[in-house]
């Protein structure tokens, strides 16, 4: 499986208003991310951005 098919990901349903959506476990380790991590959310042009929530800018 080519890497841009497997980053490929489906919103879920996640209680009763929410959705979610899992990211690419080698992109996390790769980050430094750990379980839990507190994470911004910022809608771009064309898309949603996803940083870490102490990142400056």
């Amino acid at each position: 499986m080519k890497l841009r098919e497997k980053n490929i990901r489906k919103l879920l349903k996640l209680g009763g208003t929410s959705l979610a959506v899992t990211l690419p476990v080698e992109i996390v380790e790769e980050l430094g991310w750990k379980k839990k991590q507190r994470v911004m959310i910022k809608r771009i042009k064309g898309g949603l951005a996803v940083k870490d929530y102490h990142t400056k800018k």
